[in-house]
């Protein structure tokens, strides 16, 4: 089978697609290089503290432009935030108190979430140390996005008042759910809001950042939350998370993670300011890339009869292509192929194992320079049917298309078969 016909193929097919991509990317390439301009920033805010971390002017300029960048009031960012979980957990727990009721719009929340909020486990006892455990009350709607602002209205009715209402703007490990549009979520926000006028909305933004031309923030979300070493870290970051949003949410979510009465006063960046600004920088461009590196294999795939969620040439909400495999070798075999076409640790072969915050045994290949990072291209799946893989990232798209194709003749040659 000739494997650089299909993508060749399928690259011309794309074409359009690929044209919309590199406008969106454009508009957010603008909006960065404006802040940078707008904010001065130097290379005096380069410079490493240590220590506490006071009146660290670094720090202070990195929340000023991220905060622009996000279309929001204000902005938090955290080497201490060790990973999207941990930056929207401190966004929920900074942001309820005992006696509050917290609602997930969106289904089942992702699995790391589930040990948060106290949804998960296998016993009916509340999650140590969880929201429910401290008290919060917990309800979950499944809304569909396709449904009008006063349809929407009428089912969060079952569920008002609650303090906080929680998005999820990523399908997350579901081949059911679809990711969410910022148009989407602004048709969720206008029906809570007829309902719920004092409630706050929180949008967990991992995996979104920069692939639609606005964030959730620019739409009316009051809170929102990621990790650095996805969409907004540019394959730079080397840890770190954000929360940007109202600025008594921020505050908010930093009392969470320090203390009271230190909020976002302290903590230093350990030497990361300027990574994590040449990160944020090249962003647009790296998710862009991603998006494509994206859009090829599920092309590609879709014409080897594969299930694939998004199609191909759909409109993009985040960097995640999922891919049905049917069965548990089938994907563990594709993650293996993959691994071996990374940069990094190509000769490791991936094995299925438990993890913290995960209900079944997960498959992944990631070998990237930053361990765990998802802009970076990788693929993960958890053993359970229908056996999808959820393939992210790309710091650049020429790596994507050589790994498909190399992943590809792996397969037809019987060393890890997939299809």
């Amino acid at each position: 089978m000739q494997f650089e016909n299909l993508i060749e193929q399928a690259e011309g097919e794309l074409k359009d697609a690929f044209a919309r991509m590199d406008r969106i990317a454009l508009v957010n390439q603008k909006r960065v290089l404006d802040s940078y301009r707008e904010h001065q920033v130097t290379e005096e805010y380069f410079a490493e503290r240590t220590g506490y971390g006071i009146d660290d002017i670094g720090r202070e300029m990195i929340d000023k432009v991220f905060a622009s960048v996000l279309q929001a009031e204000a902005a938090a960012v955290r080497m201490q935030m060790v990973s999207g979980t941990h930056a929207i957990a401190c966004a929920l727990f900074g942001n309820l108190e005992p006696g509050d009721t917290l609602v997930v719009l969106t289904g089942k929340p992702y699995d790391t979430l589930e040990e948060v909020i106290g949804a998960g486990g296998t016993t009916q006892e509340p999650v140590r140390g969880s929201l429910t455990a401290l008290g919060v009350k917990y309800k979950e709607l499944a809304l569909d996005p396709n449904l009008s602002v006063e349809e929407l209205s009428q089912q969060i009715k079952a569920a008002a008042p609650a303090k906080l209402y929680h998005i999820q703007k990523s399908r997350g490990y579901s081949m059911s759910r679809q990711t969410l549009s910022n148009k989407d979520i602004a048709k969720y926000i206008a029906a809570i809001k007829a309902v719920d006028a004092k409630a706050s909305t929180f949008v967990d933004n991992c995996y979104g950042e920069f692939v639609e031309e606005q964030e959730p923030t620019a739409v009316g979300a009051d809170l929102i939350a990621g990790s650095l070493i996805k969409n907004p870290g540019g394959g730079m970051a080397l840890t770190g998370g954000y929360v940007a949003g109202r600025k008594d949410m921020v505050e908010g979510a930093l009392l969470r993670l320090t203390a009271p009465g230190i909020g976002g006063h302290l903590g230093i960046t350990f030497n990361q300011n300027r990574p994590v600004l040449q990160g944020l920088f090249l962003a647009p461009s790296v998710v862009s890339q991603a998006v494509k590196g994206a859009m090829l294999v599920a092309s590609v795939f879709e014409k080897l009869g594969m299930i694939v969620h998004p199609a191909p040439a759909a409109d993009r909400y985040d960097i995640i292509q999922a891919v049905e495999f049917g069965n548990r070798e089938r994907l563990i075999n594709f993650c293996r192929a993959l691994q071996s076409f990374s940069p990094v640790n190509a000769h490791v072969s991936p094995e299925p194992s438990s993890m913290p915050g995960y209900a079944d045994q997960v498959v992944m290949a990631g070998g990237t320079f930053v361990e765990g990072a998802t802009i970076e291209l990788s693929a993960d799946g958890p053993l359970r049917p229908p056996f999808a893989v959820y393939l992210q990232g790309g710091l650049s798209y020429l790596h994507v298309k050589c790994a498909l194709l190399g992943s590809l003749n792996l397969s037809a040659e019987g060393v890890t078969p997939f299809f």
